[in-house]
């Protein structure tokens, strides 16, 4: 399915922020891959996704997958042969058309992690889909050597009413390339690829069709950082085809990358005093801090009537917050709409999405965030902050909060 593309990038959020001689170069020429982790380290890794989709050997669609992984070392070994690792995964998608990525779905998860990159991870937990890759031997590397490692791939096909997601094993190839040139960076380079051929049993609920074979490959190139001891880029080519129980075919192929993004741990108290203080003036413009970051919202956001269209006085709010927003490039920025509980709840989550990419829309014009750093959501009417009996009340649930996330 759609979503099954890099979250193989999760293997990259997996490790830590410890320098040390992982990978390093011994006098023979050879490296040691081995990850290492940290107690307390927290990183972010955004993963891309250009899908072509195709039915029946019909082109049906273009979708751009923004995955936005936010993890935490939760516990480590005292010589970082191991970590737990938790956290969440932001799946956003958008046309290739539209400058803002909707978010669509959060996943949490976490796993304990060896030093050779073996996941334990309770069934439960959907994310990552592709685990255990990479793998490495315990042993020395040469450029040149190969190896295989199994790991394991899930198909979310909950959308299909398939409540179980669909795990098999893969068998991965392994090439160890050696040093290369990115960005300026030295870096060591690892080749995967592995291919699949299923045909699974018929699920044990299902609504209507199921997958009775599914076949594909990926070929990835991931690239890891011996100063750090982790991955911290990935590249993917993938194709994979899904024959139904009603005879249709559908065909996901594309190309992914995604990179490891550091920032230094956030001094919620101080942004929020900073916020407050750029904010001071505007009218119905509050600040408050909490888990995920800071969060500037603006009640009784003004559109045009029945429309995502900022009035005036508003957009000159979301110039001057565009502004603000600057003064912290480092962060991630989430806009989620809210509506108040009037009208139908469809209409009310559509509209409160539609605002929210008005807005997002609109930082991004002013260069707030570049467009895969920034990500709308409609909220409806799940979150209110006030009661909806009263116009009062409606009047101040009816807001767009912009949060600048800690990670």
């Amino acid at each position: 399915m759609k979503k099954r593309s890099v979250l193989a990038a999760a293997a990259i959020a997996a490790g830590c922020l410890l320098a040390g001689s992982a990978a390093a170069q011994d006098a023979a020429g050879s490296y040691r891959l081995e990850f290492a982790h940290a107690k307390g380290d927290k990183f972010r890794v955004l993963s891309r996704v250009d899908e072509e989709v195709y039915i029946n050997g019909l082109h049906a669609g273009s979708t751009e997958i923004l995955n936005r992984i936010a993890m935490a070392v939760t516990d480590a070994a005292p010589d970082g042969s191991w970590g737990y690792l938790a956290g969440t995964v932001d799946t956003s998608e958008r046309k290739k058309t539209d400058s803002v990525y909707i978010l669509s779905e959060t996943y949490a998860t976490e796993y304990r992690r060896d030093r050779l990159g073996r996941y334990t991870i309770d069934p439960k937990y959907l994310m990552p889909i592709v685990r255990d890759v990479p793998s490495f031997p315990d042993r020395a590397l040469k450029p040149g050597d190969t190896w295989n490692a199994a790991g394991e791939e899930r198909q979310d096909f909950s959308l299909l009413g398939i409540p179980d997601p669909y795990a098999f094993p893969i068998e991965v190839k392994y090439k160890f390339a050696g040093p290369v040139e990115r960005d300026g960076k030295r870096l060591l380079l690892i080749e995967a690829s592995y291919t699949v051929f299923l045909r699974p049993s018929p699920p044990r609920v299902h609504a209507k069709i199921y997958p009775v074979q599914i076949t594909g490959y990926s070929n990835q190139s991931i690239y890891w950082d011996s100063a750090i001891g982790q991955p911290v880029a990935y590249e993917e080519r993938f194709d994979f085809i899904y024959d139904w129980s009603d005879g249709n075919r559908g065909e996901f192929k594309g190309t992914a990358g995604s990179e490891l993004v550091l920032s230094s741990a956030m001094d919620r108290g101080a942004v929020r005093k900073d916020l407050e203080k750029a904010v001071s003036g505007m009218e119905n413009v509050s600040v408050r801090d909490g888990d995920d970051g800071v969060t500037i919202s603006i009640e009784d956001i003004q559109f045009e009537a029945d429309s995502a269209r900022l009035k005036p006085s508003e957009a000159v709010k979301i110039d001057r917050i565009a502004e603000i927003l600057k003064r912290y490039p480092d962060r991630d920025v989430l806009v989620s709409g809210h509506a108040a509980a009037a009208g139908y709840a469809e209409g009310r989550q559509s509209l409160s999405e539609e605002r929210a990419k008005a807005v997002a829309e609109r930082l991004i014009a002013l260069g707030a965030r570049k467009a895969d750093r920034i990500r709308a959501a409609g909220m409806g009417d799940s979150k209110p902050i006030a009661d909806n009996a009263t116009e009062a009340g409606r009047s101040r649930n009816r807001r767009v909060e912009i949060t600048i996330l800690e990670n």
